[in-house]
């Protein structure tokens, strides 16, 4: 095992070596860097795994060396820039190493620090600082999400980020091959979009965004010249396909039902329910009520066992694992005359059984629950039975690069 550490410390020093060499900034801009690696690689040469502060250091490493030879290439071309660690530019965070949180005053730190510049900051992605100076990384989505916050602190006009499709899609890919683009959207359908799935973009990065109303684009980096996905506060309706601009899905969900006929005309029941999920740090997704059972959607369980034992003291519980949220999004559809109706005639039609319907607390999306073996086949279904996969004229005002 020291061995293959070592080796792989070794790959990771050539890697950067060799691309600096080939686009011919030199290793000047590197060399400190990697001085730092070969020190941090040396000090963590045990056996055991490298857990919270100690990670999120050795993680940055592939951030810092990206914005040190970015920069130098703005530089070797004759534009001044400077590599910036996010952390010393003001992206203070939490201390969850490995999950970090910006802390509320981040975006002003970072708003001071940029506006005193004369140069181009290249700014590293997925990573802050606490207050006393350790480095953290923001977790999955960490690098578009940080990217949102310091276009937001800059006051850009648009913030772009570039990932490996041409925009959000009308479905995941992988499932529908024949999914398309979709040209403009509004900040409420994209939220949806990655909230229930779409995995092209974290819903946390919309956030910095919808604060300060800037646009977000998604481009390819593998096609530069398509036009993307343009997200803003309002998004022209969909000329088509009952307004539905794509369809996303959400696999590894448990639902919860908690039944109880003191439930009936009895005021404070939600808040006490909602109060255990609370305390547990239980993130609840959908949910619905009849006269004596609440039913509840959850993507992470890890906390549930603790849980539900203090919810068997409010009434019987049932949970169901294995599920999956289907979420129909277009802004205004869920309210269009008939689409419900069609989406469960298509779903019943080939036997898919529906577990939850949610509809009513959003405008833009309509959300059920299936099995989750049925998932892939209701989403290609859907897609096709609502019209998804046929090509629609864009709509006024649509997004061009």
């Amino acid at each position: 095992l020291p061995s293959k550490r070592a080796a792989a410390a070794a790959q990771v020093e050539h890697r950067h070596t060799a691309f600096a060499a080939e686009t011919g900034v030199g290793t000047a801009c590197v060399d400190a860097l990697l001085a730092e690696w070969r020190e941090t690689v040396a000090s963590h040469a045990s056996a055991r795994a490298l857990q919270g502060a100690e990670r999120d250091h050795k993680l940055a490493f592939g951030e810092r060396f990206a914005a040190a030879l970015f920069a130098a290439g703005r530089v070797a071309r004759g534009v001044k820039a400077t590599a910036v660690l996010a952390g010393d530019a003001g992206l203070v965070t939490d201390e969850r190493f490995g999950a970090a949180h910006p802390l509320p005053e981040a975006t002003a730190r970072l708003e001071q620090a940029l506006s005193r510049r004369d140069d181009i900051a290249v700014v590293t992605g997925f990573l802050g600082r606490t207050l006393d100076g350790r480095v953290t990384t923001l977790g999955r989505g960490g690098s578009d999400y940080s990217a949102a916050i310091v276009g937001a602190a800059a006051g850009v006009d648009e913030i772009q980020i570039w990932t490996d499709t041409s925009g959000m899609l009308s479905a995941d890919p992988r499932i529908v091959p024949e999914a398309r683009p979709v040209s403009e959207l509004s900040f409420a359908e994209a939220s949806e979009l990655a909230y229930f799935g779409a995995k092209v973009l974290h819903p946390k990065t919309l956030l910095p965004a919808i604060e300060r109303g800037i646009p977000v684009r998604i481009l390819n980096t593998a096609r530069p010249d398509d036009a993307g996905s343009r997200i803003t506060a309002a998004s022209a309706p969909e000329a088509g396909s009952w307004g539905v601009k794509s369809i996303a899905s959400k696999k590894g969900v448990t639902a919860v039902t908690i039944v109880s006929t003191r439930m009936l005309l009895a005021h404070g029941f939600l808040a006490r329910v909602f109060e255990v999920f609370g305390r547990h740090h239980l993130v609840v997704d959908l949910v619905t009520t009849s006269e004596v059972s609440i039913s509840v959607t959850l993507d992470d369980t890890s906390r549930l066992d603790d849980a539900l034992a203090e919810l068997e003291g409010i009434g019987r519980v049932e949970v169901r694992e294995n599920l999956a949220v289907i979420a129909v999004v277009g802004e205004g559809a869920p309210t269009r005359l008939g689409l419900a109706g069609h989406v469960f005639t298509l779903l019943g039609g080939v036997g898919i059984g529906v577990e939850m319907i949610s509809q009513g607390a959003s405008r833009v999306n309509l959300s059920f629950v299936v099995r989750g073996e049925d998932a892939d086949r209701a989403v290609r279904l859907l897609h096709r039975g609502i019209g998804l996969d046929v090509e629609l004229p864009a709509a006024p005002g649509a997004a061009t690069k």
